[in-house]
C-alpha cells in the first residue's frame, strides 16, 4: 500500500469501530476495565506469533492489538478526555523530544548512546520519572521486569566493566543458594533463588540474549519432547508414571535425538 492507501485503511478502521460502538450490544457495554484482560491476552498472542516468526499471525495479532488501542481512544473520546488524534500527537511529540540526534543537534552514534539519552530525557520531562527505575512498570512479568531494571541501571552508568565479570556473581549466588538449601530455610532459599535468577538474567542481558525468549524456547522444546514420550508410552499401552527412571531417561534421549 502507498501512504494514501494506508491512511484510508486507518480511517476505515475508525469508521468501523465507531459504528460497532453505536450498534453492537457487546461493543456498547465495553469499558476500560472490561477490555483490560483481553488486551493482555492479545499482547501475549502477538508475542507468541513473533517467537514463531509467523508473518500471517503477526499481521492478524497486530490488528487485534490495534483494535484495542482504537477502542480505548474511542471510550476516552466519549468521556471528552482525549481521542485517537491526541494519542498519535502525544506519541509523535514524545518521539521527537527523545530523539534529539534525529530532530535536533545532539550526537548519538551508537544504539547505547541513544538509550542513555532516552533515559536522561525521561528524567527531565515535566511530570516524568523522578528516579531511573521509577519508569519500570510494577505489573511486568518478573523476568521481563528484571531485564528492564538492569537495562535502566546500565543506562545510568551502573554496570560491569567487562561482561565476563558477571559469571563470578552467578557462581557466588549459586553457592549462597546451596548453603540455604543445606539449611532448608524456606524463606532464605526463595530469596537466594531469586538472587540467582536475577544474576542469570543480568548475564543474558550482557550477552544480548533475551531471557524471556530463551526460556520460552526451552518451554516449547520440553513440550515437544514430553509429548513424544507420552505418545510412545501410550502406543505401548502404558503410562509415564509406570516407567522406571532408566526407562524414562532412555525415552527422553530418544525424544532429543528426534
Amino acid at each position: 500500500m502507498n501512504r494514501k492507501e494506508r491512511l484510508e485503511a486507518f480511517g476505515r478502521l475508525l469508521d468501523v469501530m465507531e459504528e460497532l460502538r453505536q450498534k453492537c450490544p457487546w461493543d456498547k457495554k465495553q469499558t476500560n476495565e472490561s477490555l483490560r484482560t483481553n488486551t493482555i491476552e492479545e499482547v501475549y498472542e502477538l508475542c507468541d506469533a513473533l517467537i514463531r516468526d509467523d508473518n500471517e499471525d503477526i499481521r492478524k495479532e497486530l490488528g487485534d492489538l490495534l483494535l484495542h488501542v482504537v477502542f480505548y481512544a474511542l471510550i476516552a473520546e466519549e468521556k471528552g478526555t482525549f481521542d485517537i488524534g491526541d494519542v498519535c500527537n502525544t506519541l509523535c511529540q514524545k518521539l521527537i523530544y527523545r530523539h534529539p540526534h534525529v530532530f535536533g543537534s545532539t550526537d548519538a552514534d551508537t544504539s547505547q548512546q541513544v538509550e542513555q539519552n532516552w533515559e536522561q530525557l525521561k528524567l527531565k520531562e515535566k511530570g516524568g520519572n523522578k528516579t531511573v527505575l521509577e519508569g519500570v512498570p510494577l505489573a511486568l512479568p518478573s523476568i521481563v521486569k528484571a531485564h528492564r531494571i538492569q537495562d535502566k541501571a546500565r543506562n545510568a552508568g551502573f554496570d560491569w566493566e567487562f561482561r565476563e565479570q558477571v559469571w563470578d556473581k552467578v557462581r557466588e549466588e549459586f553457592s549462597e543458594l546451596g548453603i540455604e538449601i543445606d539449611r532448608m530455610e524456606a524463606d532464605r532459599m526463595e530469596e537466594e533463588f531469586g538472587d540467582l535468577f536475577f544474576s542469570l538474567i543480568n548475564a543474558a542481558r550482557l550477552y544480548k540474549i533475551d531471557p524471556d525468549n530463551a526460556l520460552e524456547r526451552t518451554n516449547r522444546k520440553f513440550i515437544t519432547r514430553f509429548n513424544y514420550m507420552e505418545q510412545r508410552v501410550s502406543e505401548q499401552g502404558r503410562a509415564l508414571k509406570d516407567l522406571t527412571l532408566d526407562e524414562q531417561n532412555r525415552l527422553w534421549d530418544e525424544a532429543k535425538r528426534r
